[in-house]
C-alpha cells in the first residue's frame, strides 16, 4: 500500500538530515606538507616514496630556497615539517617559537662546480680554469644560487672569495632563486658553468648534461642542513621525520652525496 504523502516527505526529510550527519565513506586528512630545501630534490622524493611504501602514509613535497621557507613560516605558512639546507634558519624559527623543539640534522652537503657539455670551462673544483677564464675572457656567465637566502648559494660565495675571485666574477653572476634553479642555469648552456650541490649533480638527468667536479668542503662553512616539526605537525609529518634517521632513507641520502651527521 502506498505511503501517506504526509509521511513519504516526513521519512525523506529524515533520510536527509542523518545522511548529511555521517562523515564522508572516503574521507581523508590532507597529507602534510614538507618544505624541503631544493638540494633535497631527488634524494628526498625517493625517501618519500619509499616512506610510502612502508607505512601507506602519503607526503606533500614543496622544494624551494631555505630563506624564503623560513620567511613563509614566520607568517604562519601551512608547512608541518621544514627541511632546511643551513641550520641557522630552524634555530631562528625556534627563537621565534614556531616549532615543537629546535630540530635534528639530518644531513651535510657539498657543492662543486659542473660545466655543461661543450662548455669553453673545465670542471675544475679548486677553481683555477675560472680565475684563468675570468683573465682570457671565456666567462661570460656564471650560475650560483641567490647567496642571500639559498645556503648553498652563500656557501658559493665562501668559496670564490676563498679563491680571491668573488669581486671579479661578481658582473658574470646568474643567480638562481634556489639551488634547483641554479643547477638549471648551470647545465641549460645559457651559462658556461656553475656552482651546484653535490645531491643535484649526482642526479642521473643532471649528471648526463656535463661534468662535475667537487669544492674543497674547507673552502665554505658546513652545509650542515637541520629539519624542525612545526607547530601542530599531525602524526605522519611526526612519522616521516623518525623515518628520515632510518637506514632505508639514510641509504638514498648517502647515495646522493650526503654525508649523515653524527647528531641523531
Amino acid at each position: 500500500m502506498p505511503m501517506p504523502r504526509r509521511r513519504l516527505i516526513l521519512w525523506l526529510a529524515t533520510a536527509v538530515i542523518s545522511t548529511a550527519a555521517l562523515p564522508p565513506l572516503y574521507a581523508q586528512t590532507p597529507p602534510p606538507t614538507v618544505a624541503a630545501a631544493a638540494d633535497l630534490k631527488f634524494a628526498l622524493e625517493e625517501v618519500a616514496a619509499r616512506f610510502e611504501r612502508d607505512t601507506g602514509q602519503k607526503l606533500r613535497l614543496v622544494f624551494g630556497s631555505s630563506g624564503n621557507f623560513y620567511s613563509q613560516i614566520l607568517q604562519d605558512a601551512p608547512f608541518h615539517l621544514y627541511m632546511s639546507a643551513d641550520e641557522g634558519f630552524v634555530f631562528k624559527l625556534a627563537d621565534a617559537g614556531k616549532t615543537v623543539d629546535r630540530g635534528r640534522l639530518y644531513a651535510v652537503g657539498r657543492i662543486g662546480v659542473i660545466v655543461p657539455h661543450g662548455s669553453a670551462l673545465k670542471a675544475d673544483g679548486e677553481l683555477k680554469d675560472l680565475a684563468a677564464a675570468l683573465k682570457d675572457g671565456r666567462l661570460q656567465k656564471f650560475a650560483i644560487a641567490n647567496p642571500e637566502h639559498a645556503p648553498y648559494g652563500a656557501r658559493a660565495k665562501e668559496a670564490l672569495q676563498h679563491a680571491g675571485l668573488w669581486d671579479a666574477i661578481q658582473p658574470k653572476l646568474v643567480l638562481g632563486e634556489n639551488i634547483s634553479q641554479t643547477a638549471q642555469f648551470a647545465t641549460s648552456g645559457s651559462t658556461q658553468g656553475g656552482v651546484i650541490a653535490l645531491s643535484l649533480a649526482k642526479a642521473p638527468s643532471v649528471a648526463k648534461l656535463g661534468e662535475f667536479a667537487l669544492i674543497p668542503e674547507s673552502w665554505h662553512q658546513p652545509l650542515k642542513q637541520r629539519m624542525v616539526l612545526i607547530k601542530g605537525a599531525p602524526p605522519a609529518a611526526r612519522a616521516f621525520y623518525e623515518y628520515i634517521a632510518t637506514p632505508a632513507a639514510q641509504e638514498i641520502m648517502v647515495r646522493y652525496g650526503f654525508a649523515m651527521p653524527n647528531e641523531k
